[in-house]
């Protein structure tokens, strides 16, 4: 036995030592058919280019692939640093479905890779799909969601939310290429191109030179739609519209924080419709309130391209009934306002942002402007602020903009119900480390808080009103509201009910750039100060490894089944538009 394990060692070890650095794509990637991909291959070492040997199914590369990939003798990282020889290869794409075994040899550098080439159906199942992403969507964010809006009686739910009754279900892997952790990022974008990436990548597999901008990259829908069809694309989001989930319809970056230059991605693409929040990166650098460092005018620029813009709710629903066929609204310099801030606290930066259209009056008017495409579209909404309040633990927004969200799957409901050829899917990008563990009784006699938390059958139910019948509670401040909680979290001070003041801020920096607990909620009655169990470096809770859940209605939906990676969602939005067909 002992000689079975040293060899094993050793040849495990040999198998190392002889790895070339990387094949991009990546093994086992699916590639849709006819799809353009940047195919590149680093080596560890400096080799000359006649020692590379690269084969396809056992025959040379070029012959199969086309054309002979360009030679990097040394490829440079940091500080000009020698990272060893790469071939790099752009705009490849594959025609004829099948396996495609891909071997590197250079001196004692190997590597090799498998791709599946996959095709799609002759003619499209559908011809709309309307994609909608709660960002963030736990589970216990739609529990939460159901028990708030609809109530609960006799332990039975009083009502049902519009995403409960999706006909087919699936759970859906959200891990990256590097981690089993993961972004909004790279999961969006595997989504949107039917390939996996690393945290913070859009677009593109990450390779390992400092530019952003040069790593291989994939195409996205949007892309393949401009390519195979004549539909129309639209994309909303409560985001800033150049964030990582927008973003990863059309852009292609290693780094979701160049903002700048993912607008003019959008520009470069121009989607129909564009809805959201982050205005600051389509203004030239003098304009008060720009993020940008140049004079790019993207508000004009679109304007020349033919688009109606729109900066407040009355402006836009002025545009969606235009005829221009496109409509650019930008309705915060940032991220836009949850529903709380915005419809009952006017809180947060509604004072100075004051008519923004919610989640569901961009969704009509995106539906009403790209219904008029007799091709039919691709629509993209995301609730984003269920996550971005979910990462400073304030659930009370978090679970309203889950509870908005269900308003907008509602809407797509009752847009499918009228058009039959239309594909509805709801789901989210990752999950967050939140359960819903009962109520928190805050009548109950005492001072500590957490002795008022309610477990088992002490949990009772909570009580929220809706006697406006809107579908939203009336006030998230009642007497026993549910208690929700992250498994994640820095030090901050517990304070066990709705933040009505403002968004939760759980901690911020000491002089020596740690996170530590926010002071500002030290004397909130009862607060209770929780060590955290993240790294200092974190100033929120974050993502968790969970499976997503993902619920779809409409053509081509029962598809969506058992255990699928974020990548083979794509595989069935191109298959229900046969994107890998010759479309007339």
């Amino acid at each position: 036995m002992r000689i079975t394990l040293a060899a094993l060692a050793a040849s495990t070890i040999l198998a190392g030592a002889v790895q070339a650095a990387e094949i991009y794509p990546l093994d086992r990637a699916t590639i849709l058919a006819g799809s353009p991909f940047d195919f590149k291959v680093e080596l560890d070492a400096v080799h000359a280019e006649a020692d590379i040997a690269v084969t396809v199914n056992g025959k040379p590369y070029a012959e199969v692939f086309g054309k002979p990939a360009e030679f990097v003798a040394e490829e440079k990282g940091e500080d000009d640093t020698v990272l060893g020889s790469a071939l790099i290869l752009r705009d490849l794409a594959l025609a004829e479905p099948g396996s495609y075994a891909v071997e590197v040899k250079a001196g004692d550098e190997a590597k090799a890779v498998t791709w599946e080439v996959y095709g799609t159906a002759g003619v499209p199942k559908a011809k709309n799909i309307i994609f909608i992403i709660g960002d963030g969507l736990s589970v216990a964010h739609r529990t939460s969601a159901r028990i708030m809006a609809k109530g609960m009686t006799g332990g039975k739910a009083n009502g049902r939310l519009a995403m409960d009754d999706l006909e087919f279900m699936a759970f859906i892997g959200t891990s990256s290429t590097h981690s089993i952790a993961t972004d909004s990022a790279n999961t969006a974008s595997a989504y949107m191109t039917g390939h996996k990436s690393r945290v913070n990548a859009l677009g593109v597999y990450a390779d390992r030179t400092p530019d952003s901008f040069d790593d291989p990259k994939v195409e996205t829908i949007a892309e393949a739609l401009r390519r195979t069809t004549k539909k129309s694309i639209g994309i909303v989001s409560t985001a800033e519209i150049e964030d990582a989930t927008p973003a990863a319809v059309v852009a292609h970056t290693r780094k979701r924080g160049d903002k700048a230059e993912i607008v003019g991605m959008f520009h470069d693409l121009l989607p129909e419709v564009v809805l959201g929040g982050g205005s600051a990166y389509f203004l030239k650098a003098d304009v008060p309130g720009s993020k940008r460092k140049d004079d790019k005018d993207y508000i004009q620029l679109f304007r020349d391209a033919g688009y109606s813009i729109a900066t407040t709710k009355e402006e836009l629903a002025a545009a969606s009934g235009s005829n221009t066929g496109r409509v650019l609204g930008l309705f915060h310099t940032g991220n836009m306002d949850t529903w709380l801030d915005r419809e009952q606290l006017k809180k947060g930066t509604v004072d100075k942002f004051p008519d923004q259209p919610g989640l569901v009056d961009m969704t009509t008017a995106a539906l009403e402007q790209l219904s008029k495409n007799p091709d039919g579209f691709f629509l993209m909404v995301e609730g984003a602020l269920i996550d971005k309040m979910s990462h400073p633990m304030d659930w009370e927004r978090s679970v309203l903009e889950t509870i908005e969200l269900d308003h907008v799957v509602a809407v797509a409901r009752d847009f499918a119900a009228k058009n039959p050829d239309t594909l509805v899917v709801v789901t989210g990008d990752h999950t967050h480390g939140v359960s819903l563990i009962g109520t928190i009784d805050t009548e109950k006699p005492g001072d500590e808080m957490r002795e008022k938390v309610g477990v088992y059958d002490d949990a009772g139910f909570p009580d929220y009103v809706d006697a406006d019948g809107d579908g939203y509670p009336d006030s998230v401040d009642v007497k026993r509201p549910l208690a929700i909680f992250a498994s994640n979290f820095p030090d901050y001070y517990e304070t066990w009910g709705a933040k009505l003041d403002g968004p939760f801020v759980p901690a911020i920096q000491d002089a020596e750039g740690n996170y530590v607990a926010n002071e500002a909620y030290k004397d909130w009655p009862g607060a209770v100060l929780r060590e955290g169990n993240l790294p200092r470096a974190n100033d929120t809770a974050v993502h968790s490894v969970d499976d997503m859940v993902l619920q779809a209605s409409g053509p081509g939906a029962e598809a969506f089944k058992g255990y699928m990676e974020q990548s083979d969602v794509y595989r069935v939005l191109a298959d229900v538009f046969a994107l890998g067909a010759a479309q007339k």
